[in-house]
């Protein structure tokens, strides 16, 4: 493992955890130079994701792309990073768990829309601008229309619960 700071070839490991998903490994590094500490992650690598884009090539999953996509979505919004990592992660499970090694773009997206959909409406929407290829204001409209009409629903559901 390298150092980060100074490219070190050496480092020990001062600190070991499970994450919370118990999927991956947390480890508090030091180097043995110049005694700066490093957090890295180990995640066992599993078979390899195949996306289908929409033109039909196909290409690896990359977790990163997603994470980035979300963080996209979410600037400037009450998502955290947390938030984020905690998506991604949710996603990368279900494709994992899924039958089959491939997925399309359009399957990715539409996971992607339902969890942004359930933190954050702001990030949902500039998500699906993109996503569902808004081209104009009226396909903001529809879709804020969409979500308030959800929302209503959900409100209502919880009172008559609540009653």
């Amino acid at each position: 493992m390298h150092c980060p700071y100074c490219g070190y070839k050496e480092s020990y490991v001062a600190e070991t955890r499970d994450s919370e998903d118990l999927n991956t490994i947390r480890r508090r590094r030091a180097c043995v130079s110049c005694a700066k500490r490093f957090t890295t992650y180990e995640r066992i690598e599993s078979v390899y994701l195949t996306v289908i884009k929409k033109s039909g090539r196909r290409e690896q999953f990359a977790r990163e792309k997603l994470k980035v996509g979300l963080l996209k979505s979410c600037e400037k919004t009450k998502v955290t990073l947390s938030d984020i990592e905690k998506i991604t992660t949710e996603i990368e499970r279900e494709l994992r768990s899924a039958d089959s090694v491939e997925t399309t773009s359009i399957q990715i997206g539409e996971l992607v829309a339902e969890k942004l959909k359930k933190i954050d409406k702001i990030a949902y929407i500039r998500f699906a601008s993109v996503f569902r290829h808004f081209l104009d204001v009226e396909d903001f409209e529809k879709e804020v229309k969409e979500l308030a009409i959800l929302e209503k629903r959900m409100l209502t559901k919880g009172i008559a619960e609540a009653l």
